[in-house]
């Protein structure tokens, strides 16, 4: 059961509770990706790829600012492709991307961002860490995921996944004969 975006455990096993967070987690990870880090100059811009199921392509998306998602402030949002003053966001719903472009990089901006699809219930979110250098290269960083990065991302998570399963297997095996044999010892 979940109550807020935390699981409230209805059995007395930790192992279980972290593995309905990991699953969680992992299955919202293939609803939605971006890059983890970008890097922008001072003064440059860069844009943001978030990558998601087409099944979302009529939700609101939006680009929000802090470090807990929970408490981020909201930078920009669909339906149309609105902007701020440095910030612009555009969906593409035909291949089911929605792309952050924010210019003129101040060391100001750099931060913790997310892409957020709104959905009933919680919302679906990844992290983006923007980090801002001094050094003049390229004005316009452009980061794309390409279908094997999403590839090898999906793998990831399936491995962390399969390896939280065969730990709490290990451990409800162990608490299993535990508990009989202090069943047997009464």
């Amino acid at each position: 059961m979940r109550t807020s975006g935390t699981f409230v455990c209805l059995f007395n096993g930790p192992a279980f509770c972290l593995l309905l967070w990991i699953i969680q987690h992992a299955a919202e990870s293939l609803l939605l990706s971006a890059p983890e880090v970008v890097k922008a100059t001072n003064r440059g811009s860069v844009k943001v790829p978030c990558q998601y199921d087409l099944q979302y392509k009529e939700n609101t998306k939006y680009w929000c600012r802090g470090k807990i998602y929970e408490f981020c402030r909201i930078v920009v949002k669909t339906p149309k492709n609105r902007s701020t003053n440095r910030t612009f966001i555009a969906d593409d719903k035909e291949v089911g991307v929605f792309s952050v472009t924010m210019t003129s990089i101040r060391q100001s901006d750099e931060d913790k961002y997310w892409c957020v699809i709104a959905t009933p219930g919680r919302n679906i979110f990844t992290g983006v860490s923007l980090f801002v250098s001094q050094a003049v290269t390229t004005p316009t960083t452009s980061t794309q995921i390409t279908p094997i990065q999403d590839e090898k991302s999906s793998w990831v998570t399936l491995r962390w996944i399969l390896f939280i399963l065969m730990l709490c297997s290990l451990a409800s095996t162990h608490i299993a004969e535990w508990r009989i044999k202090t069943a047997r010892k009464i």
